[in-house]
């Protein structure tokens, strides 16, 4: 017996998965949206579907009274929550006993409990679990969280009490630093959370971050499910995760699933839960927080395991007990997970970009592949919402097969119309430092200390892509020279079976000959002769290119009439220009257009909102100094001029 109709007061990827396992159990859903994602997925997904208010989260999917009316309107028996609404409990609570309405969670106390960062660290310290030295108490102002930093100790991480995901979270070095991230955060914490207080902690530095998964029943029994390995981060929001870690022993593991289990009975926790860890060089461990509710990286988990999470929520929210005892818990394979953003990786790791996503295909034709995805084509990016596009899991039999399947994965994935993040994510996996297992928080700063640049292209794999980039243009020039259903006949045959090109990459001019040889063509590049083989089939995103012997999927993102073209290569777009020998000499001529100067304009590096402005016209400001913040993707961002000026 489970629930007839469960209502999903949720959005994107997270929502239609829960919608999937309802599907697979009988139940009938309930989707919420707000005016702008009327089109979305989820919405199609769902049995029935109802609009709850305009695009911003406050109006629509956080907006109480509305959800309370879809859910005696739809008479939905269960509600499956996102994390900002359990923190509005209070009314849950009189819902609750009012409507005999189940939530698919923990208990409101739980919630409450775990969602206080300052709470849940005292009962962590009273259930025996390692804690982070740190004040416990709330932070009133600035003065006072330079005083309490300089007791515990720089560096300090300030934190907001009712945060998650990274945001309202700050690390500071000095005191400086301190009163701007006390600002700064309590401002992203009252706008996310609607709650602006904050905790002070010793920053633990250059730690790993892995977290347990516990489930729990109502009848006193909880599991742990083995650990995630979450470290590689980007402004404190991860990026990429895998289970098992690479790091860990039984004996560790076994200490932190015993000591997560610990602290789920202490706040007599029932569900799904995730209880964060920092782990040191040594294996010390600290606890973080508790997040109750599905984490995103879920998935991973349920690879190993063979569990179906949402399922189990379901169950345990009706009131049955686990099924499974801790020995039953396996780890079967290993499962690596990536998170797609729609962002732009070469600034700050991942700036947001919207738009409308003109082509999108998955690569679920890669075996053992699993897309979590809220979007399709034609779906737009918005400023109001995450810019998550999808989560990419893969899974082996072992970690090394699972990385190799997520590279091709990443290779065969197609997004077109934003930027989007796969070029890092394909970097990450990979790295020398990676493959070994040596990461930690720090990694993406170590790894790349003057940002992300892409792929760096050894002298084979540079030859590889001249190559095809020139086997490319010739297979399009004999394409077009065929006149396909005419019947007139082209007075003299071209015999063409040669060409001389000239490429351009970067910063450099290569001469490249081609000539044909049945369906494969014979490139000489660099002196070195290189056979490109493929099926040509240009109206295709994806290619499948073999250069002497060696298969790669490329994608052609756009090309012009004066020889531009783009060209996904191993993950990264590499921009080159393509001209015929007689061309390239002429090119010569033609007059270079002169870059514009920015360096007295303030333009935003992302679409968002402007939610504070420090100065008014005839100011003379310095270079460095604020000009204003704008919010992008709920994280505040401060813009500073780039020269000294007036306004």
């Amino acid at each position: 017996q489970t629930f007839e109709k469960l209502l999903i007061a949720n959005r994107g990827e997270i929502a239609c998965r829960v919608i999937k396992t309802c599907k697979k159990m009988g139940i009938k859903t309930v989707a919420i949206h707000s005016d702008v994602d009327a089109n979305a997925v989820h919405v199609k997904m769902a049995d029935e579907a109802v609009c709850v208010g305009p695009a911003p989260t406050s109006k629509s999917y956080l907006n109480m009274d509305a959800i309370m009316e879809v859910i005696k309107k739809t008479r939905a028996q269960a509600v499956s929550l996102n994390e900002s609404i359990c923190c509005s409990f209070i009314s849950l609570l009189s819902l609750q006993a009012s409507e005999g309405v189940t939530f698919i969670g923990p208990d409101t106390h739980a919630i409450q409990a775990m969602g206080d960062k300052i709470e849940s660290k005292l009962l962590a310290k009273n259930a025996k679990v390692n804690t982070i030295p740190g004040f416990d108490g709330v932070v009133k102002d600035a003065d006072e969280a330079v005083r309490i930093a300089r007791e515990i100790g720089y560096p300090v991480m300030i934190k907001a009490s009712a945060g998650g995901g990274g945001k309202g979270m700050r690390i500071a070095w000095d005191d400086e630093e301190t009163r701007e991230g006390f600002r700064f955060s309590s401002q992203e914490a009252a706008s996310s959370f609607g709650d602006d207080r904050l905790l002070i902690e010793k920053f633990i530095d250059n730690p790993r971050h892995i977290e347990i998964q516990v489930l729990a029943d109502k009848h006193g029994n909880a599991l742990w499910l083995n650990e995630r390995e979450c470290s590689i981060q980007r402004r404190n929001q991860k990026v990429v995760e895998e289970a098992p870690s690479t790091f860990l022993d039984p004996e560790t593991r076994r200490a932190m699933g015993e000591q997560a289990v610990a602290l789920a009975k202490a706040v007599k926790y029932s569900s799904a839960g995730t209880v964060e860890f920092l782990v040191d060089s040594s294996k010390n461990f600290y606890f973080l927080e508790m997040n109750t509710r599905l984490q995103v990286e879920h998935p991973v988990t349920e690879c190993i395991t063979g569990l179906d999470l949402v399922q189990e929520m379901i169950r345990v929210a009706k009131g049955y007990p686990l099924r499974h005892k801790q020995a039953d818990i396996p780890i079967n394979g290993w499962a690596v997970e990536c998170r797609v953003y729609a962002e732009d990786p070469y600034k700050s790791f991942g700036l947001p970009s919207i738009g409308k996503l003109s082509q999108y295909q998955e690569p679920l034709h890669v075996p053992s592949v699993r897309v979590d995805s809220g979007i399709q084509q034609g779906s737009d990016i918005s400023i109001y919402y995450d810019p998550m596009i999808s989560k990419l899991i893969t899974y082996g039999s072992n970690r090394a097969e699972a990385l190799k399947r997520m590279e091709e994965a990443l290779d065969n994935y197609v997004i077109r119309g934003v930027a989007h993040n796969i070029s890092l994510l394909r970097e990450v996996i990979i790295h020398p430092r990676f493959v070994q297992g040596d990461i930690s928080t720090k990694f993406l700063p170590e790894v790349y200390p003057d940002g992300f640049k892409g792929h760096k292209l050894t002298d084979l794999e540079r030859r590889e892509l001249l190559a095809t980039a020139a086997s490319l243009y010739v297979a399009e020039q004999l394409r077009s020279q065929r006149f396909l259903g005419t019947p007139r006949i082209p007075i003299a045959k071209s015999k063409q079976s040669s060409w001389e090109l000239s490429v351009r990459l970067g910063d450099g001019i290569y001469p490249v000959a081609v000539s044909k040889d049945g369906s494969s063509f014979s490139v000489e590049v660099d002196g070195m002769k290189l056979n490109v083989t493929s099926e040509w089939n240009l109206a295709s995103p994806l290619l499948s290119v073999t250069i002497d012997g060696t298969q790669r999927t490329i994608q052609r993102l756009s090309r012009n009439a004066s020889g531009d073209t783009s060209i996904q290569f191993l993950g990264t777009v590499y921009k080159l220009q393509i001209l015929t020998k007689v061309a390239a000499e002429l090119s010569k001529y033609m007059p270079e257009k002169a870059a514009e100067d920015t360096s007295s304009i303030l333009r935003s590096p992302m679409p968002g909102a402007v939610v504070a402005v420090s100065v008014k016209p005839g100011d003379m400001v310095s270079e460095g100094q604020e000009i204003c913040v704008i919010e992008a993707m709920k994280m505040q961002n401060s813009m500073i001029a780039a020269k000294t000026g007036k306004v």
